[in-house]
This record gives C-alpha cells, structure tokens and sequence, in this order.
C-alpha cells in the first residue's frame, strides 16, 4: 500500500485533531453516562462540563477564532470562520443560559463537535490540495538553483540569470540544466520527465539542443547558451504554472459570487429565525438552538472549498503527463469542444521529410546542390531533408529571400534560384512540369529555366488515426488546415478519418479560414487549434482554445497556446479531454450533491426536525464527502508501461 506523504503542518494539524478528537470523546461519553452537569451539587454544576468543553474548544479552534477577528478588522466579515464563531460561540451561550436558568444543559458538545468536524473538513482540504499541489510541483521543481560557467582556471558558481548567451556552462551529472543551450563537448542522457512525463531518458551529444529544466543523468556536458534565463524554457514554464490559478473558470466565477451574497443573507435569516418565533412564543433557547443549527448548516464550505479543488486538481492531474493548462477556464471550456482544427505538418504527420523522388531523376544531383543552396539557412523540415539528402558542403555566397507561402529565392549576382512551390514558378513566369505524386513538391529553376522537382513525403504518426477516431466518436468535428496541393490533403484526410480539410493555404489563409468557422459555429461550439506552436501563433490565439504540440523549447507554443502538450503526442489531447470530463463531471456532482442536502437540512432545522447534530453533517460531513469526490479528479489516467508514447492504455 502506497504510504500517505504529508507536509510538517499537515502532521501537526493532524495530531491536534487527534488530540480533540479523543478528549472529545471521553468527555462526550462521559456525559452521557453520568451527566457531568450533576457531578457537583450545586446551581452552578453546568460550569464543569462548560469548562472541559471550553478547553477542547480552545485547543481545536484557537486558528479559527484568530482569523475571524483578524478578517473581521479587515472587513472582511461574512466568511466560514466567521460563521463557525457566530454558531459555535452561540451554541456555548445557549448552554450558559440553559445552565444559569437551571434547565437541562444543551449546546455545549455540540459547539465542540461543530468545530472539531470543521477543522476534520479543513485537513482534508489540505490534504486533497498538497496531493493535487504535487503534481505540480514536479514542474516547479525544475527551477534551477545555479549555473556552473567556464572560466579559465575552472568553473563558478552564479545564479542562472547572470549568465548571457554565448557563455559556456558545465552540466554535472545530477544536475539540472538551468539554460537552454547547444552541446560543445560531452554526451548524456538527459530526464525530461518534469517537462514531458516521457519516463525514458534522451541520449545527446555534441550539437544537440539541451532545454533548461532537464536532469544531466550520466556524464558531464559543456553547453553553449542560446537564451538568456528569462527567455528560458523553464522560466517560461514556470511563469504559466504560476499563473494557471489566476485564471477562474465561470463555475469558480459563480461559486464566488455566490457565497458573497449567500452568507449574509443566510446570517440575516438565522437571526430572523430566532428573533421573529422566539419573541411570539417566549421559547428563546427553542429558536436560537434552531437558529443555530441554520447557521451551522448554511456554511457554504463544501461549494467553496470543493469546486476549486476541482479544477485545481484536474490541472494537477493533466501536468503530472505533461499537460499544461493555463488556468480553469480554459479546463472548463476544453470539456465543451467540439471542433478540432489541426494543423497537418509537425502535428498529424512526423514531420521528418524525406526526399523520395527528383524528376528527372538523370539530374537528381544537380537539381539537389541548386535547392540545398537555396533551403541551406531554413529550418524547415522540407529544407532540412534537402540539405540532409544533399549530403555535402552547400555553396555559399547567395543572398537568400523567404517568399512567405511561396518559397525561396537564392541570389548571387546574375545566378537566380528559385526554389518553392507551383506559385512560385507561376509568379516567376516559369514553365514547368507539375509532379502529380503525393507528398510535397519543392520545384526547382535556375536563372527563369525549370531543372526539375523534388517530391517530399510525410509520414503520419501512429496515433493520428486512433485520437481522430476517438474525437469523431465523441461527436466532435475534425478539420485539417494544410499548405498542401488538394491530391496530399485528400489523401492524408482518407486515411485518418477527418471529417473535413482545407489545401493549399497560405499562413494567412489559415487565419480567416479559422475566423470563418468561428463566426459559423454555434453559441455554444468551442472550437480548438492544435498546432506545432512554431508558425501556427496568430491562429493558435485567435481560436477558443489553442493547443501546442510538442511545446518543449517552443517560445511560440507556450506564449500563443492555451493548452501546452509538452511531449509531441496527439494522444495528450483525448488524455486532457478525458480528464476536463471527469473534472465537469465531478464539478456538477458536487453543486448538486452539496445544495440539496444542505437545502433539506435547513429546511429541517428551520421546522426543528434536525438538530445541531445533523447540521454538522450537513456542513462538514458533506464538505469532507464533496472534498473526497474532488480527489477522484487527479488519480491515475494512464497505466505504467513501457510504452515510449506514455499515453496508450489510459484509463479515467
């Protein structure tokens, strides 16, 4: 069985709801066996069970009693610590008056037991909270504490962010990188699992990246740095975690509202209720004992503490398989999507183009040199297959011009490479013979004469087909949004199971193509982006929700996105859609669950049915049950294997 970890106050708070609890029940039976109130034979006995029951009051609710005043002074007057007071100090009255009138004593266990069970809701609280708080705190853990940078004699201690780009650090095994930077000497394995859930580790050597907040598990690393610690990965991780719980979903929105005018108003009532009966029937301590019970009961603590803990532990639940998710909003309105925009590059296929035809193929190397020399400076993936099929030094000396969605055109003196797609031939006014197979095309001509073409294929990833199945089974539209010619975006939709697509768009087309469809969907519709968080930024923010792919080392991915999926698997989106359900799910059970019961219960201890007894249960027996049922929300998702996904076979 898997020990319970608790923080230090969690321990102290625990052994003082022990120690209550015990001496509680000692007395509370003692009482009911021999009347504490006729040990002493005096008209003044009450005062005994008054002072043991005071002393186990004091010793459970001396905090509650302390943040009452203080809130009080602050102005901050209607809250649960001041309804607890008003109850509890009043039932400890009631008592008094019972004893000083002579009539039998009632009111003091009861104020015991109602703030006993309080602070039994409050641990719970918590303790649900801590375990959703670790998810979490995984990925704060990756903030770095220091950067070892070169010197000449050695390496110096400093703090990360007194080291400028271009600096050389020392990663020691055991250490975590604190900057993102390039490898110069060494090779490791590097832990990515705060940032990725991706329990395997990633070998590395010279020339490959190193993003801050990975663990340097083998061998020591010296890195080149590209980014100062502000511009980060991990600064910018953190700063999202951070902030995730300043943005409140409507539920949380409402609750708050709610429990803002629901106190006072309930206070206004309980005296109402003890004022109004009493002064008709003369039974004061028959109306203010029933008074109090209303107030006991009407504390909103199981919507107040519940709902919250709700969202915050689905976003603890999504981090723990690195899901970032950049507040409850955006939790809550996930669970409503029903049209998924995917960008096809780098989010439903791999990404890692590879040349598989030059026509003609007699002057394949040629046609390879002229577009190496023009893609040699891109980054994108159809340009670095070019210069990875090339395989040799690329010609330099050519200026180089990105023509946005066209191509490029390299330039050296009269020497003029034009290097892209059909509308770039046709913009140059070139003839050229168009390649009819499917992949991307990459058309070549020198100084206005077509040489030949490239034909790139992409391969799709092996969970494109089942997450899109998933998310059609849910009812939910599944669009493709890709540069591609209308032959590869009908292929790639067949095979996957879209139900729609749109080819051949430029960046900007992509934009209004995504205004168009938000302005057709329905009141309620969400609609979602998902994308590699590389080029996709202004459509990533312009649609409801923006999900990244791979946000890893992506500045775009984690400014621009909703919804960050840290490890590049489209399965994280049906993992958060799964878990945004049961988040909701769990959300109204306890909305509902919590306002019926405590609307029965007020009934009942308006009428005097119910007594102060049950009125604790309707506070605090269903705050701890609401709290428990919150819990649900950050169990385990996905079953422990060795799959190198980390996301097949989950389970909600």
């Amino acid at each position: 069985m898997k020990k319970l970890s608790m923080s230090r106050k969690e321990k102290k708070n625990l052994i003082r709801i022990l120690i209550a609890l015990i001496l509680f029940g000692v007395i509370f039976i003692v009482d009911r066996v021999i009347a504490l109130d006729s040990v002493i034979n005096s008209r003044y006995a009450w005062l005994f069970p008054f002072a043991l029951y005071v002393a186990v009051y004091l010793i459970i609710g001396y905090d509650v009693l302390w943040r009452a005043v203080r809130n009080i002074s602050h102005g901050q007057v209607f809250d649960e610590n001041f309804l607890m007071c008003v109850a509890t100090l009043g039932a400890f009255a009631l008592g008094i008056y019972r004893g000083v009138a002579g009539q039998e004593i009632e009111g003091f266990d009861e104020a015991c037991a109602v703030l006993l069970f309080y602070q039994v809701g409050e641990w719970f609280q918590s303790f649900a909270t801590g375990r959703s708080r670790k998810s979490i705190s995984a990925l704060m853990d990756i903030r770095p504490d220091y950067a070892n940078i070169k010197r000449a004699d050695g390496y110096e201690q400093v703090d990360p962010s007194e080291v400028n780009v271009g600096d050389i650090i020392v990663v020691n095994p055991g250490e975590k990188v604190p900057l993102d930077g390039v490898i110069v000497s060494g090779a490791t394995a590097l832990d990515t699992k705060a940032l990725t859930g991706e329990s395997l580790p990633r070998d590395i050597g010279v020339g490959g990246e190193v993003i801050s907040g990975c663990v340097n598990l083998t061998s020591q690393i010296e890195v080149k740095v590209v980014k100062e610690f502000y511009d980060s990965t991990v600064s910018k991780i953190l700063d999202l975690v951070e902030n995730a719980s300043s943005q409140k979903s409507k539920a949380e929105n409402f609750i708050t509202k709610f429990a803002k005018y629901y106190t006072p108003t309930v206070v206004i009532v309980a005296m109402l209720l003890a004022i109004i009966p009493g002064a008709i029937t003369s039974d004061w301590s028959t109306w203010v004992y029933r008074a109090l019970s209303f107030l006991v009961v009407s504390c909103p603590c199981a919507l107040v503490i519940s709902i919250p803990l709700s969202f915050f532990a689905g976003i603890g639940a999504a981090s723990r398989y690195g899901i970032l998710i950049k507040g409850s909003n955006y939790l809550e309105k996930f669970n409503s999507a029903n049209t998924f925009v995917f960008d096809k590059t780098g989010t439903l296929t791999k990404g890692n183009f590879a040349v598989a035809k030059i026509t003609p193929e007699s002057n394949g190397d040629e046609i390879l040199r002229l577009a190496a020399i023009a893609e040699q400076d891109s980054n994108h993936p159809i340009a670095r297959s070019i210069v990875s099929a090339y395989g040799r030094d690329v010609q330099r000396g050519y200026a180089l011009t990105n023509m946005a969605g066209l191509g490029i055109v390299a330039t050296s003196g009269d020497d003029i490479i034009c290097c892209g797609n059909e509308k770039l031939m046709e913009q140059y006014g070139i003839a050229y013979m168009r390649e009819e197979g499917l992949g991307s095309v990459v058309y070549v001509a020198r100084n206005g004469e077509f040489i030949g073409s490239i034909l790139i294929a992409d391969e799709i990833k092996e969970e494109t087909k089942q997450v899109i199945g998933e998310l059609n089974a849910l009812g939910c539209k599944t669009v493709m949004l890709t540069g591609d010619n209308e032959a590869i975006a009908n292929s790639v939709a067949g095979e996957i199971g879209l139900t729609g697509y749109k080819a051949s768009l430029l960046p900007q087309n992509k934009v209004e193509e995504v205004e168009r469809m938000l302005e057709e969907k329905g009141k309620k519709d969400v609609l979602c982006f998902v994308g590699d968080g590389i080029n996709d930024a202004p459509v990533l923010m312009r649609s409801d929700i923006g999900i990244a792919m791979g946000g890893v080392g992506s500045d775009a991915a984690i400014e621009a996105s909703d919804i960050v999926l840290m490890k590049d698997d489209l399965r994280g989106i049906s993992l958060a859609k799964r878990i945004a359900r049961k988040t909701m799910a769990i959300v109204l059970q306890n909305i509902i669950f919590s306002i019926a019961v405590k609307v029965a219960i007020l009934i009942l201890s308006a009428v005097g049915i119910a007594n102060m007894w049950i009125a604790v249960f309707g506070d605090v027996g269903v705050a701890v049950l609401a709290i428990l049922n919150a819990m649900r929300v950050n169990s385990k998702y996905v079953k422990e294997h060795k799959d190198k996904s980390g996301l097949s076979d989950a389970t909600a």
